[in-house]
Formats: C-alpha cells, sequence, structure tokens
C-alpha cells in the first residue's frame, strides 16, 4: 500500500506570526510524529507553503486577511520541530491561494493508495486542499487526522470536518 502524508501550510506565520493562534503550537509535535512514522514505513512525505509576496495586502484575498506567509520571510519558514524534519527531496508546493492546482495534478499523476492531510487551518486551507485531493483521487482513501489539524475558530473547525466527512473524506479521531 503506497500512502503519502500531506503537512498543509505548517508555517511560522500560521503558528506564532500574525495568522497564528496557540491551538497551532500545539500540533507541532504530532504532525512531526506523523512525519517520522511515514517515513520510517518508507511512505512519502510532501508539503504545502503558502506563498505570497510583498503585494498581498492589494489582492482580493490579501484584502480579507492579515498579511502573512511573505515569502523570503521568517514567517514563511516551516515551523518547529516539523520544520526541521523536511528533507530537500521531500516535494514542496507552493501556493498562492487556498488550494494548490500544482497539489492537484501531482496526485492526478501518482498513485496512492492513502492520502492524509495534518497542517493548517482546518476551515480554509486544510478543507481546500482534502477537497483537491479527494477530486484528483476519488478511489483512494483521503483522510484527515483530527489531531492533527487546527483552526483558530473552534466552530468553523469542527465544520470543516463535518464537511469533509460528509464528502467522503475520512476524519481519523486519534
Amino acid at each position: 500500500m503506497k500512502r503519502c502524508l500531506i503537512v498543509v501550510d505548517y508555517q511560522n506565520d500560521f503558528v506564532i506570526g500574525s495568522f497564528g493562534f496557540p491551538e497551532a503550537r500545539e500540533l507541532d509535535g504530532k504532525i512531526a510524529q506523523r512525519i517520522r512514522e511515514y517515513r520510517k514505513s518508507g511512505d512519502d512525505v510532501v508539503f504545502t507553503l503558502d506563498t505570497h509576496y510583498a503585494n498581498y495586502p492589494e489582492t482580493r484575498e490579501g484584502k480579507n486577511l492579515p498579511a502573512r506567509c511573505i515569502e523570503g520571510t521568517d514567517g514563511y519558514k516551516l515551523y518547529g520541530e516539523t520544520g526541521t524534519l523536511r528533507k530537500d527531496s521531500d516535494r514542496v508546493f507552493c501556493k498562492f491561494t487556498f488550494g494548490s492546482d500544482e497539489l492537484f495534478d501531482y496526485f492526478r499523476e501518482e498513485d496512492y493508495d492513502c492520502i492524509e492531510l495534518a497542517g493548517v487551518v482546518t476551515d480554509i486551507c486544510v478543507i481546500a486542499n482534502a477537497v483537491l485531493v479527494k477530486t484528483a483521487k476519488p478511489e483512494s482513501e483521503i483522510a484527515v487526522n483530527a489531531s492533527c489539524v487546527a483552526s483558530n475558530d473552534s466552530a468553523l473547525h469542527k465544520a470543516a470536518l463535518d464537511v469533509m466527512k460528509s464528502l467522503q473524506i475520512k476524519i481519523i479521531e486519534k
């Protein structure tokens, strides 16, 4: 069985920066543990990076959200232990909006039996990418580890998990 873990946007700005929130900090050890488990069993780990530029506040998205993840800043870097586990050989998808079209294209071409998502923010980028991956791989098991995702809004976090479950995305409760 070929598996892949997607770590969604676990960057400094989402954890301790302009869009950071306490629940995001609590994920570091859990996501790092999942990365180690995937690596130990020879499975793949990929990362998405929310990627913006100095003009972000002038974009449609930037008019509605705080500036964050400006390429080349400390806020753009992966956070904590999770960040230290990223290898040069890992696929990294820089995305300029909530979902990644390159991630979608990648999974359309790759043959994975199971794809798991972890990271932030549950009700924005996690759900957007989970839906894209589910669309790209409708016959693969797509899962979101509820203990490895978080949002700054607990009601929206729960709602996003419920919506993903209704889309036949497996919600792992650990």
